[in-house]
């Protein structure tokens, strides 16, 4: 069954183009993570893997994008259940307004087991993203 999570929007402080360039590159992820929730962090341009609490492994790959609107990625062959994250990204002046956008197939039980945890870790995702840029300007 398909499980969809929005994160909350957020305004970044800075251009389109800047954030997208910054997500397009799957090692900077780290500056977005809870780092003390997450462990055996590996990661190139194009992929990335982590250890979330409860000891599962969740890898990303990076899986094209529209222009700098829309960036795709995909799960790994690590990860518990098969995903897509888009994470949209639209400009608004000197600004950008962002949210990550998750889709995944789960069972019923793991759904009631995971879709607050992946709630919260996508909500804080797009804060600290806020918060990345702020500390830049």
């Amino acid at each position: 069954m398909g499980m969809k999570i929005d994160s909350t929007k957020v305004t970044v402080a800075a251009s389109q183009e800047q954030v997208a360039i910054f997500l397009k590159d799957s090692q900077n992820l780290i500056h977005i993570l809870p780092k003390d929730q997450i462990s055996d962090w590996k990661a190139s341009s194009d992929d990335c893997s982590f250890k979330v609490q409860g000891g599962v492994t969740i890898s990303l790959i990076q899986d094209g994008c529209e222009g700098n609107d829309k960036i795709f990625m995909r799960s790994g062959e690590k990860s518990p259940f098969p995903f897509k994250l888009t994470l949209h990204l639209s400009a608004v002046g000197a600004t950008t307004e962002g949210y990550i956008a998750f889709d995944g197939e789960v069972n019923m039980f793991l759904k009631m087991m995971v879709e607050k945890p992946l709630t919260n870790l996508f909500n804080y995702m797009s804060d600290k993203l806020k918060v990345h840029f702020d500390q830049q300007a």
